[in-house]
Formats: C-alpha cells, structure tokens, sequence
C-alpha cells in the first residue's frame, strides 16, 4: 500500500477555466452557456471521474477530479475533465482557456454567476470581488492525522514559491504586460486572509483561531481562509492553492506530483526525529515575490546559505530530496517534467514571447494579443 502518513495515498486536482470566444479572443460571459457546458460534463462523465461546477465569474468554470490513489489516475481522470470541457464548449461555439488571466479582459464589464454563495462574496468583498478575473489550480494530498496536518503546514511553506514558479500563467492584466510572472497573485493577495499560511503549535492551536473567527461572526467556517496553503475545512487534505494554472496539462501534473512528494519528503524525516527548518512568513515571502515578479528568469534565497541560487539549480536540489519518494509514489517521470517546464517556459513565459514576437513583426495590440489567445487555446488541449 502507498502511504505518505500511514494512511493510502490519495490526491485530487481543481482547475479553473476560463471561456472565450475563439474567433475575436474575448471572455464570454453567459451564465446559461456555463450552466450548458457544465451540465455536458456532468452527462458524459461519471462522477469517479470528478465533477464541473460554476465558478465566481459567468466566463468561468471549475473542474475536481475525484478522490485518486495514484499521480496517474489523478492524470487520467483531468485529461477526461480538461477534454469534455473543451467539447461542451466547442458544441457552442466557445473554447476554454487554462491560464490563470485572460491577456484583455476588462474586470469591470464581467458578471458574477448569479448563486447565493458569489452573490454574498460580491456583496461583502465588494470592489475587491469584482477584480476577481482569476483563475487557479488547487492541489489536494491527503494527510490523515490531524497533528500530521498543521506540522506539514508550517513546513511546506517553504518550497511554495518554488512551485510557484513552474506554473505562472499570468504575465498581462487588461491589455497589460504587467512585468509579472504571476499577477494572479496581486489581484487575489487583495483579499482578506489570503498569503502565506499562520504558524500552528498544534491542530487544537489552529482549530482555535479558526473558531475565533466563526464566534465573532468574520466568517462562516474554515472555507473563507483562503491562504497559499491549508488544511481544508471538510476533507483530511493539504490544499495546495499557490499555484497559477498551468495551460499545458502535464505540467500541472507535474508541479502536483513534486508537491506530494515533498510532503512524503517531510514525512518520511519526521518518522527519523528530523524536520525541515521553520522560517519566519518575512523571509518566505521574499521568495514568493521574487516568484510572483520573475518567475524562473531569477533566483530564490537558500535561507540556509543567505544567497540568491539560480532556480534550476534549486529545482535540481528539490528532485534530488524527493527521489525516494518519487519512486516509491511512482511518479520519478512527472517529476522530472519540471525539467521540460524550464526548458520550454512556463505559460507566462510563452505569452510574453509571443506577444513580442507579434509586436516585432508590425502586429498592433490586439492583433498580438489575439496570438496569445490563439496559443492559450491551442495549449490547453494539447495534453489530452
């Protein structure tokens, strides 16, 4: 049996997607055409496969894979999910995106899907929420015990903006190049308890501080925590929730399959008495900008050593810590893949260069922009 913590192995993927009109390059928002597409989904697919659901925006639409034991059958139950999607879309003439921002998009001429739960964060985040043309990818690994839980939080930390970095999809904001990998981050970072996770004693430490919250009527439970990573308030899982969305499918795979591991990495040094250091959120979030700013193109700090190392050779450093679980997860190969993601470039770094390359050529913006819409479309079916 596979384990990370004593219990099966279980992991499970959401993605968000983004709906667009392949001919002009637009975001269509039609809250009747999500709910078409998303009843499609749910009608050709069982749902041990996972399931479709509305996401905040009209344009949008958020996928999650069922509960999985394995890194390939969480791979084969999110191509089916990416591939039904796309023909839902495609039988109404729209196509979806898998990019964490659409390159033109004008926040303040979207709507919200009209249910209780985005009417009510409308209304309470106000300005905030109607920024929200975002979207993600959240990676579940499920850790049994609840102490297990709230020690791998304060350690794993760490390593989130290393996986920040392979996944940035989000260079342009309204017809912008913002000069960011990821600007995902700086629209959602807007939000109340969002950043980089608290530091826990204990589950009952962390359970308190929740209850706080509900007690004084802030918010409901913990689903309204909406940190980089969390326990998540239903289900025994980490959820990983940094992430930009990758356009490729297998590089998602990838950043999910190296983020597992290092949660059996951290296990597997807690049954010898050992745990990764604790850093203080300053000294971690110094990395996470540096993520969010320059994604691959700079280094991270080794806070070991007090000095900017080169991202490849960190991530050499990272496949090097995981190999044993790696193979004992069976998923050496996805791990590796974070390779190909550095020779290749992530999303964002596709987007700029075709978008300059469009410019270079004589194109106007919205002819070059139209390029990246064209690339996004093409990328996010690539995989299946």
């Amino acid at each position: 049996m596979t384990t990370i913590d004593g219990a099966s192995f279980t992991i499970g993927i959401e993605e968000e997607y983004l709906l667009l009109d392949p001919a002009s390059g637009d975001l269509v928002g039609d809250q009747a055409v999500q709910e078409a597409i998303i009843d499609d989904v749910k009608s050709s697919l069982s749902e041990d496969i996972g399931m479709a659901t509305p996401e905040f925006l009209k344009a949008q639409v958020e996928v999650g894979t069922s509960v999985c034991t394995s890194v390939q059958s969480v791979r084969d139950r999110l191509r089916a999910l990416r591939l039904a999607v796309a023909e839902a879309a495609d039988k109404r003439g729209l196509a979806p995106i898998a990019a964490s921002t659409h390159p033109t998009a004008m926040w303040s001429r979207l709507q919200h899907t009209d249910k209780e739960r985005y009417s009510m964060l409308a209304n309470d985040l106000q300005e905030v929420a109607r920024r929200l043309v975002i979207c993600g990818m959240h990676v579940h690994v499920g850790i049994a015990d609840n102490e297990h839980r709230i020690d791998l939080l304060g350690q794993i930390a760490y390593f989130l903006p290393h996986l920040l970095v392979l996944t940035t999809s989000s260079p342009f904001w309204q017809g912008r190049d913002t000069g960011l990998k990821s600007y995902r981050l700086a629209v959602f970072d807007e939000l109340p308890r969002t950043g980089l996770p608290e530091s826990f004693d204990s589950w009952s430490h962390y359970e308190k501080h929740i209850t706080a919250l509900v007690r004084a009527g802030a918010v409901e439970d913990g689903s309204k925590i909406w940190w980089d990573i969390r326990p998540h308030y239903k289900f025994p899982t980490l959820e990983m929730r940094i992430a930009d969305i990758c356009t490729r499918m297998e590089d998602g795979i990838a950043v999910a399959a190296t983020y597992a591991c290092l949660l059996s990495m951290l296990q597997r040094l807690r049954r010898k008495n050992q745990r990764w250091r604790n850093y203080s959120n300053m000294l971690i979030q110094e990395n996470r900008w540096r993520a969010q700013r320059y994604g691959k193109d700079r280094g991270l700090i080794d806070f070991g050593i007090n000095s900017e190392v080169p991202y490849p050779d960190l991530l050499e450093e990272i496949i090097d810590l995981v190999a044993e679980d790696a193979d004992r997860l069976n998923c050496m190969d996805e791990v590796l893949h974070t390779r190909t993601i550095l020779e290749r470039g992530t999303s964002a770094d596709n987007q700029v260069r075709i978008y300059r390359e469009a410019k270079a050529a004589g194109k106007d913006e919205t002819a070059a922009f139209k390029d990246v819409t064209d690339w996004l479309i093409a990328a996010t079916v690539q995989d299946l």
